[in-house]
Order: structure tokens, then C-alpha cells, then sequence
């Protein structure tokens, strides 16, 4: 008896973790037979999530039939997030799952490197210091080797015309990595997983800002039509394009989709040059391994006896099929077309399988109750299940059972959660350094996500040939609205800490509540509390505890107190004399739920801070958390929309802040802006932070003309000029020194104002090295009775951080008016 051996990865989505299984229709059972006769890799290469050409990627996968990559070198963490106020790690987290969504639906697969996004770059040589270029170069050519692409394609030229350092640091690896991939001494350690690759061409997708009058006339150029109709799936490459790159929720790329003709152009980098994008000829079928020309034939036959209404009746034959495969003498191809070849078995024979569990989470000892559905839903194949068995769990279960058409096996078992790792995203398993993730298992470099906690395989008999299909344990429940609702299965600690707030400042030796909110993730939990501060503070609470059942929740109050020599620094949850561990849930209804455990701790802020006035509106812009680090200090904010913007009513409030990206978010922007510069005018303050100029709901938001720009400051440690150091937003209530602006994070601001009527007061002037000053970030000016403030500072990111002088700064900006 001869035992096939199905491992479904990200690229078949069917059994996608957290995700419901699918079937497809006739159309992808097609697509997929004519892929079979495709053998060919192409590897779309650029720096974040959304930098990849969707339209590209649909083509290539969809209608070239290429097995499809995009390797974004980093995850995103640095930028803003348009959806929530996850910033950093969670939004690295975020735009992860969101490429996974779009190469979902545009048929790619993702990799990534351990780069980690530490924000706007201006420069690739300081990208590439920052990444410590040998690591993130090692992981491009990783991911190529792993790969082995036929082509690479370039979103950005490596001469610095795609604008940002990351953009063109990208360029830049994949150049020397095209070269290094082939170079058995150039990282060594990586040829005992895998080959060294030579890649055919290497070429730059070019006709953007920095090459828009490029033409198919161009020498070294290539122009392709992308916009081409599939009629088997039903839409054109725009329209799925669009579709796939709407999953970048969290960055504000909604798309459109578009139909008709759509050319897209590929100059020549490096390599062999050929005039055609895709080689449709032996290079890119069976004959290009030898003695597999026959396989083409078969292949075509398939295609030929495939009836839409009966997909079952090919399965026999695409068993046979499997037999000449295993033959062929080349590891590589072999595994992928089998991979392949199994999945339409699976398919064809309307297979349905799944194992839930009684609940998305368990702990170490746990009892897991799992109920397993399979199901075959056509009659033309006899299958019959042998056994069930988990490698994690340790389990193997005889079945040996007919399956029956369209006859649901259900099968219950129960298990202990045996020793097991916590579902931590690997990457985020040890502390990042400032450039790269920690990741020392050479296998998990390049992976997009954890594989499943717990993974099934079923052996299925089809007559004389086995199968076993692996299919991870989820989670799902019905929502009365929402209906059939899925999340990723995990494993978690038995008992998580939380802080309430990730930052706390004491501005006088008065005592802080601090608040620990215990949650148990299994029943009978019990232990000792230990709260460890820096040296100066001190700290009175209950120590021991006790949570009966699971998912109980019990608060503990710290009172802690300040004294004069109190060190700034990090206060440390510990449970029975162990580090401890919160947990954080991301929910967003475009991605499958994620969970991550980061270390349960706070960091402690002792800072000489004055305010005036205590009661503060905040109007949400895309999500931050500005109004939770602003009651940190003391400050009354409520949060307000369109209906409480009467006029009588904000006049009780100190200041109005608008959030983050305010204007480019809210629909009732232009209707918003006038009211409150009416409260302005009346004596109000009215502060605005940071917007883009592309899709401005209104530009009337001042009271007088400003034009925003791209202008940043990304040197987190740019020396500040004071341009008027006597104004009040420099001295009241808190004098502002060059000291303030110590241990910043990540940048100094972003979107600063180019232009402004000469009614504003610029305040401050800051500049990266080798560029000129910018001193568009702080913006003031008197209007009627009160203040106007327009500010491309980052005080989303510095406050949340814990940097004193920012909030001293915020604190003065607040006052105007008040001191």
C-alpha cells in the first residue's frame, strides 16, 4: 500500500489557520489543473506591506499559472494605523495578517525578512546600518534559494528615485542578493536546508512617479497587459487586484476595481534578457525536467476529461498521475506538484474535514474536547478513513470507516493539552534589537506567521492509494448576526497579567493607583503576586490570590508612591516568582483574530510637569492613544463627535484636540471644521495633529491658509532650534529646554506644513542630517479670542512611549491661553 503525504501551506487556503474550509468550483478546479502543467517561480520583491503590485501579482498567479511570491522586507510596524491605535509590534501583527488576506484573494504567497520597520528612512545607507544589512541581505537570499525563482521583480530602482530608503534599500538587496543566491560561499550555513539558485533575470516594475513617459518602444523594456479577463473565475485582474489590495485596511488603500486594458512595464536589471515577461515555452513546463515530457501530455489529457459536473471523475486518473510524479528526478518540483496534485484530489472528491475545539484557548493540562467533521460530498470515488493522529497531541485514533456520499462522519475525542509552546508570533518570541527580530531557527526565517498550535492529519483510503491530509484545530461559533464565526486555536499561560495603562507619570511624590487586572485561562488557579520597581519606589498591595474558573478576572490595586530619588524604569509583574506575561487581543473583522503575549509590565515616569486648566474634548482621528496618555496626567477628556459641537457646550472645555489624521478619515470633516473654528474664534484652543495632503475631506481647517506637504523629520535625535524662544508655548506653565527633547522614539514629526500665511508663529525649526531646517511642525496663531494650533509632531508615538519633554510640550500647547 502506497501513503501520499498532503501538507497544505499558506498558498492553499482552504485550510488556512482560523479560516473555514472551502470548496472550489469548477472554474478553480480548472485553474488549477492547468497549473499543473506550469512550472515556473516569480518573486515580487519590495519593503512593506502594500508596496506590492497587486494587479501584478493576480496575473502572474491567476493567469501565467506561476507559483507567485511577494517578499516584503519588513512588516509594516513603523507606519500609522488608519483602523485602531495598535502601533509597533501589534501593527507589525495587523499588516501581516493583512498581506496574508490579499495574497488570500490575489493567489500569492508571503515572506518575509526579519527587518524590522523603525520608521521613515531617507537614506539606504541608513536603512541598511539600522537593519545590519548581513542579516536582512542573508534572509533575501534565504527566501530565493527556498524559492528559486525564475524571475525577481523589483517594485523601486535601486538609484534612490522610489523616495524612501527602505524602498530603495530593498532594491538595493535584491541586486546583490540575485548574485549571492548562486554563490555556494556566500552564507554557507544555509546549504544544508537548502540549494544554491540561480535566477534567471532580475527586473525593476518601472513607469511610476520616477519614470512616468516610459513606453513599449524603450530599450530593455517590457510592456505587458495585465488587464486581462479571466473568464473561468469570473473577473479581471483589476477587479481581484483591487479586491487584494483593499485588505491594507489599516493604511486607508480601499480600492476601486477597474476593467479593460492595463499595461504595466519591466525594465531589464540583470541576467538573461529575454523579450517576453513570462517564457510560456520549455523553460516554463515538464520539459524542463528531463525525461518528464510525457507528465505534459497527461497533464493535457486531464484537462481534456475534466467535467465540470462530475470533478470527481478525474481523481482516479490524477492518482495515476501522482505515480509518474514521484518519479521525476528533480526534489524540488516534485514536492510542489504533488502538493498540488493532492489538493485536487482532495477537491475533486468533495472532501470536507475539521477538527473544532470546545474553546479558542487552552492551557498546559487542559482537557480539549474536539469534534471532527468529515465529509465526502460526491459518489464517483470510494474513500474511507483509516485514523486521525496529532504529532502535538500525541494521539493516534483507528477509525477504518466507509465514507458514505454526503454523509457527515462526526467524531468526538478528548485529549490533555500536553507541553506545549504559547502562541507568541515567533518573530516577537525574544526582545527585537532596534533594526531586525530575533529569530534564530533558520527554518522559521522568511515564514509570514506560526504554523497551527495543534495540527490533525487524517489517512484517507482511495482503493490502493492513502492519503493523509493535515488540517489545523480552530475554534468557531455562531454569531445571531454575524452567523458562522472562525479564530485561530491557541495555546496560552495559565494566568496573564495586565497593566492598565502601558505608561505612568508622577509629576510630585503623591501617590498612583496602579491597577493589575489577573485573568486566569484555566480553572483553580491560585498563587503570589509580586510587583518589582526600580529603585525609589514603593509599592503596597495584595499579594496572594485566587481565580476559581476560567476566564475570571480579578483587579489588584498597587498604590505606589515616588520618592526623590526615584529611577525611572520598568515595574515587572511576577506570579509565584515567575516573569509574567499579559495578553493582548487584535479584532478586526478583515483579519483572523490575533493574540500575542507580550511581558506584563509598565514603565514608571517620574517628571517635573505644571498644567493649566483640567478639562480637555478630543475629536478620534484614525487611532492612537493620546486621550488615555493625557488622563495619565490628570486631565478630564471626553471624547466627542458632531452632536456635542454646540457652541454653549465646548465652551467648558480648556482645549479641543483633533486626532490623529482627523481630516483625512472623518466624511464630515468640512461641516466639523467650521464649528470649531467658531469655538476657536471665542476663545477656545484648538489643536490639530498631524494629516496627509492626499484625500483631504476639507481644506478650509484653519483659520487662516496652510498647505501641507510630505516633510518629516525622522531623526529621532535632530537638534531643535527654538525660533521663538520667548513665546509662550516654549515657557508656560513648564519652561522648555533643549533637554525636553532627549530620548525621543522613532522621529520627530511628520506631514509638517510647507507654506503658511504669515499670521502663524513657527516655533520650532529641526531638520535631518545633510537637508534643510523645516520648521513647519508648530504652528500658532492668535484667532479672535482664542488660539490655533496646527502640529505634525509625533506625540501619537512619544506619549505612549513615556518621553517626558513631549508631554511637557503637549502640557504648554494645552495651556495656551489658560497660562
Amino acid at each position: 500500500m502506497r501513503i501520499l503525504i498532503v501538507i497544505f501551506t499558506v498558498s492553499i487556503t482552504v485550510l488556512a489557520s482560523g479560516q473555514m474550509p472551502t470548496q472550489w468550483n469548477s472554474g478553480e478546479i480548472i485553474q488549477k489543473l492547468e497549473k499543473l502543467g506550469v512550472l515556473g517561480n516569480v518573486l515580487y520583491l519590495a519593503a512593506h506591506p502594500d508596496d506590492e503590485n497587486t494587479r501584478f501579482i493576480s496575473y502572474a498567479a491567476n493567469e501565467s499559472l506561476y507559483n507567485t511570491g511577494y517578499l516584503s522586507i519588513t512588516r509594516g510596524d513603523g507606519g500609522q494605523n488608519l483602523v485602531g491605535s495598535e502601533i509597533r509590534e501589534e501593527l507589525g501583527i495587523i499588516r501581516t495578517q493583512e498581506l496574508l488576506a490579499a495574497r488570500r484573494i490575489d493567489g500569492g504567497q508571503q515572506f518575509f525578512t526579519r527587518a524590522n520597520d523603525f520608521g521613515y528612512s531617507k537614506t539606504p545607507k541608513e536603512t541598511l546600518e539600522i537593519w545590519d544589512k548581513s542579516k536582512v541581505l542573508s534572509d533575501v537570499v534565504w527566501v530565493i534559494r527556498k524559492f528559486r525563482p525564475d524571475l525577481i521583480i523589483c517594485r523601486f530602482p535601486a538609484d534612490g528615485r522610489g523616495g524612501h530608503g527602505h524602498h530603495t534599500s530593498s532594491a538595493l538587496l535584491a541586486e546583490e542578493a540575485f548574485e549571492m543566491a548562486a554563490d555556494s560561499t556566500k552564507f554557507p550555513e544555509q546549504l544544508m536546508y537548502v540549494d544554491a539558485w540561480k535566477t534567471e533575470r532580475l527586473l525593476l516594475n518601472t513607469g511610476r512617479w520616477w519614470n512616468d513617459k516610459i513606453s513599449a518602444e524603450d530599450e530593455n523594456v517590457i510592456a505587458q497587459n495585465i488587464g486581462v479577463y479571466n473568464e473561468l473565475l469570473g473577473t479581471s485582474y483589476n477587479e481581484m487586484a483591487a479586491r487584494s489590495r483593499t485588505m491594507h485596511k489599516s493604511q486607508g488603500f480601499g480600492s476601486t476595481g477597474s476593467r479593460g486594458f492595463q499595461e504595466e512595464f519591466f525594465e531589464y536589471v540583470k541576467g538573461n534578457k529575454s523579450e517576453k515577461l513570462f517564457d510560456n515555452g520549455a523553460n516554463s513546463n515538464w520539459l524542463r525536467i528531463e525525461g518528464a515530457g510525457h507528465i505534459q501530455e497527461k497533464v493535457n489529457t486531464l484537462i481534456e476529461q475534466y467535467e465540470p459536473q462530475n470533478p470527481g471523475a478525474i481523481v482516479k486518473e490524477l492518482l495515476l498521475l501522482r505515480k509518474d510524479v514521484e518519479q521525476i528526478n528533480n526534489e524540488f518540483w516534485k514536492e510542489i506538484k504533488l502538493r498540488e496534485i493532492d489538493a485536487l484530489i482532495i477537491q475533486c472528491s468533495g472532501i470536507y474535514i475539521e477538527a473544532k475545539a470546545d474553546h479558542f484557548s487552552k492551557t498546559i493540562g487542559d482537557s480539549l474536547f474536539v469534534d471532527f467533521e468529515i465529509i465526502q460530498r460526491t459518489s464517483a470515488v470510494n474513500i474511507e478513513i483509516e485514523f486521525i493522529s496529532s504529532s502535538e497531541l500525541r494521539y493516534e485514533f483507528s477509525v477504518n470507516k466507509k465514507l458514505e456520499p454526503n454523509t457527515k462522519e462526526v467524531i468526538s475525542s478528548k485529549f490533555i493539552v500536553p507541553t506545549l509552546p504559547i502562541s507568541q508570533p515567533y518573530w516577537l518570541e525574544e526582545k527585537a534589537n532596534f533594526g531586525t527580530y530575533n529569530v534564530n531557527d533558520q527554518e522559521l526565517i522568511g515564514v509570514p506567521e506560526n504554523p497551527p498550535a495543534i495540527t490533525f492529519k487524517a489517512r484517507l483510503k482511495f482503493e490502493e492509494d492513502v492519503i493523509e491530509i493535515s488540517f489545523p484545530l480552530v475554534h468557531k461559533k455562531n454569531d445571531p448576526v454575524k452567523g458562522e464565526l472562525y479564530r485561530p486555536f491557541i495555546i496560552a499561560p495559565k494566568i496573564t497579567a495586565n497593566v492598565d495603562q502601558p505608561i505612568y507619570l508622577f509629576s510630585s511624590l503623591a501617590p498612583q493607583k496602579v491597577i493589575i487586572k489577573l485573568a486566569s485561562n484555566t480553572d483553580q488557579q491560585k498563587g503570589v503576586l509580586e510587583l518589582k520597581a526600580p529603585e525609589g519606589w514603593s509599592l503596597v498591595y495584595d499579594k496572594e490570590f485566587t481565580l476559581e474558573k476560567k476566564h475570571q478576572e480579578l483587579k489588584v490595586t498597587a498604590t505606589i508612591t515616588a520618592s526623590k530619588e526615584a529611577k525611572e524604569g520598568l515595574l515587572k509583574v511576577f506570579i509565584n516568582g515567575e516573569k509574567t506575561r499579559s495578553l493582548n487581543t487584535i479584532n478586526y473583522a478583515h483579519i483572523p483574530t490575533q493574540v500575542w503575549f507580550p511581558d506584563s509590565e509598565t514603565k514608571l515616569v517620574f517628571v517635573d510637569i505644571q498644567k493649566k486648566g483640567k478639562k480637555l474634548a478630543y475629536l478620534s482621528g484614525a487611532g492612537d492613544v493620546v486621550p488615555e496618555s493625557l488622563r495619565n496626567i490628570g486631565y478630564e477628556v471626553d471624547i466627542l463627535d458632531e452632536s456635542d459641537l454646540a457652541q454653549d457646550h465646548l465652551e467648558e472645555y480648556d482645549a479641543i484636540l483633533l486626532g490623529i489624521r482627523f481630516l483625512n478619515i472623518n466624511e464630515r470633516a468640512d461641516f466639523i471644521m467650521p464649528k470649531l473654528l467658531e469655538y476657536c474664534k471665542n476663545g477656545g484652543n484648538l489643536i490639530v495633529q498631524y494629516n496627509t495632503a492626499h484625500r483631504l475631506k476639507t481644506k478650509e481647517f484653519g483659520p487662516f491658509p496652510i498647505e501641507l506637504s510630505r516633510d518629516r523629520v525622522t531623526e529621532e535625535d535632530a537638534e531643535v532650534t527654538f525660533l521663538l524662544p520667548n513665546h509662550p508655548v516654549l515657557n508656560k506653565p513648564n519652561k522648555i529646554t533643549k533637554a525636553d527633547f532627549a530620548n525621543w522614539v522613532q522621529e520627530r514629526g511628520l506631514y509638517f506644513p510647507y507654506k503658511w500665511n504669515d499670521k502663524y508663529e513657527a516655533i520650532l525649526s529641526w531638520q535631518d542630517a545633510g537637508e534643510e531646517p523645516k520648521s513647519g511642525s508648530l504652528l500658532v496663531a492668535k484667532y479672535g479670542k482664542g488660539n490655533y494650533v496646527y502640529t505634525g509632531i509625533s506625540f501619537f508615538r512619544e506619549l505612549p512611549a513615556g518621553v517626558p519633554g513631549a508631554y511637557r510640550l503637549l502640557v504648554n500647547i494645552l495651556s495656551l491661553g489658560n497660562e
